[in-house]
């Protein structure tokens, strides 16, 4: 049983970069798939799919393809959770700044839902500090 479903998901997305992987797929959650959704918006995933396990439609994966550039590199290389479920750490709009000189990117989830660190500046919104990303 996995406690750390955010955590578990950006590792398994790395890894899945690490090796060269299409494709990661994960347990279906409503946050994850909003973290998912923003990730393409961002350009670190290619698609965010939902698909049925087997028969019944309750149980879910979350499909997603990661982003590739021209030469094949991918463009997701390393991730870095910084709150965890042991110990959340909250950011305000102020404190959010640029993640490796502004082409990586830090994911908030504030009261309007997952954002990016520069949403966050822009809107004047803080919230919780999910994680690093470049």
């Amino acid at each position: 049983m996995v406690t750390d479903r955010v955590g578990d998901f950006i590792i398994r997305l790395q890894n899945a970069a690490m090796v060269g992987k299409k494709e990661v797929v994960v347990p279906y959650s409503a946050h994850l798939a909003t973290i998912a959704k923003k990730l393409r918006e961002l350009g670190f995933v290619a698609s965010v799919e939902t698909k049925a396990k087997g028969e019944s439609e309750v149980k879910k994966d979350l499909v997603v393809a990661l982003a590739y550039d021209e030469r094949g590199t991918p463009r997701l290389r390393g991730v870095k959770r910084i709150s965890k479920p042991g110990r959340r750490l909250y950011v305000s709009s102020s404190e959010a700044h640029r993640v490796k000189g502004g082409t990586g990117a830090r994911l908030i989830s504030s009261s309007a839902g997952i954002i990016s660190d520069a949403e966050a500046r822009k809107t004047n919104a803080g919230g919780e500090n999910l994680f690093e990303i470049w």
